[in-house]
């Protein structure tokens, strides 16, 4: 349980002190502005937070699975996809997501005052020579790095590259960071694709986790009872079939999967951990039964995070979404013979039979 100020509870459940919520800092990182709505949402659970930055993500989860306070850690983005390092630390860390919500992300191009007064007329390039941002961050604005000529540099956070900013640098970060440091917006919205977002779980000491949970349960405030979960999973013996296996035991209790990854066990060729998201609770039969299947079967099995589930679009994926030099049919043209000279040669140098 938390431990970082002496809690009382009333009889309705509310939580009476304020713990501290744990954020990669410093203020004005993406992370900073999903802590501030956290502040928000996690009043269906009647907790009190405080949002406080931490240098690293690593702290976060030592402070949380020490039963300091909560902690929010990035967990998806749309263009990048899964935060690896953060998904590791969760799988081998003793607490739990419990709530997951999600900020658009947009960055501007940051500079000093006095590398904003060259530039002018003058190219960027000229006064700038590299560029700094969280990893994640510097792989979302390919386009604008290149177009500029920039070196790009791994900072600790995107507000850390702004706040440790120098002449002849640039800063990638959230607009909101023009507030709070002595920068200047030099060019605004420079991330390749518009729409962008990144989803963040909020963490707590699994005893925390399992009681918030419940309350939610209890008071039917999980938006109509639906829920979905991330689940670890390492199969003890390997070979062919085991992944079909398990698959096939997901699809055969009805279970939706949204997400399925697979992760390396470190040092270990050939042997590897999967992370299912599934539109489904832990405590729900089929998916309870999933579960005891897995550990019966000798499988290692952690159920990494549980939460309410929001809304989820189905758009289709249109040809242009698609990477080049790939094929697909086409279903509008289904059972027609293809016109185009050539396509046979185009298959077989895409799928190199």
């Amino acid at each position: 349980m938390i431990t970082a100020k002496q809690q009382t509870t009333s009889t309705t459940g509310d939580v009476s002190d304020t713990v501290p919520l744990y954020f990669l800092g410093p203020q004005g990182s993406f992370t900073h502005l999903a802590a501030r709505r956290a502040v928000a949402a996690l009043a269906q659970y009647h907790i009190h937070v405080q949002p406080q930055p931490v240098e690293t993500a690593r702290e976060i989860i030592e402070q949380v699975q020490t039963g300091h306070g909560l902690g929010i850690v990035a967990w998806d983005n749309t263009v990048e996809g899964v935060v690896v390092p953060n998904l590791d630390m969760l799988m081998d860390a003793q607490c739990a997501g419990f709530l997951r919500l999600s900020v658009p992300i947009t960055f501007d191009a940051f500079v000093t005052p006095h590398t904003a007064q060259l530039l002018g007329d003058i190219p960027l390039a000229q006064v700038a020579h590299t560029v700094h941002a969280h990893p994640h961050g510097l792989a979302q604005c390919n386009a604008f790095i290149r177009e500029h000529q920039l070196a790009a540099i791994a900072s600790a956070s995107n507000a850390a590259a702004c706040r440790d900013i120098q002449d002849g640098q640039v800063a990638l970060a959230p607009p909101i960071c023009a507030e709070l440091y002595d920068v200047v917006p030099a060019y605004q919205s420079v991330q390749d694709y518009d729409g962008a977002r990144t989803d963040f779980l909020v963490l707590a000491p699994r005893t925390t986790a399992i009681s918030s949970i419940a309350r939610v349960r209890e008071q039917g405030n999980s938006g109509g009872n639906t829920w979905e979960s991330i689940v670890a999973c390492a199969p003890l013996s390997t070979g062919p079939g085991v992944l079909a296996n398990l698959l096939d035991t997901i699809r055969d209790a009805g279970l939706n999967m949204t997400s399925f990854m697979s992760r390396p066990i470190k040092g270990n060729a050939g042997t590897y951990s999967f992370i299912i998201t599934m539109d489904a609770a832990p405590w729900e039969h089929s998916c309870k039964a999933v579960l005891q299947g897995m550990i019966e079967h000798g499988d290692w099995v952690k159920t990494l995070a549980v939460y309410p589930r929001g809304e989820r679009p189905n758009p289709p994926v249109d040809a242009w979404m698609l990477p080049e030099g790939g094929v697909c049919s086409n279903p509008s043209q289904e059972g027609q013979q293809p016109q185009q000279q050539g396509v046979e040669h185009i298959v077989q140098r895409a799928l190199l039979w």
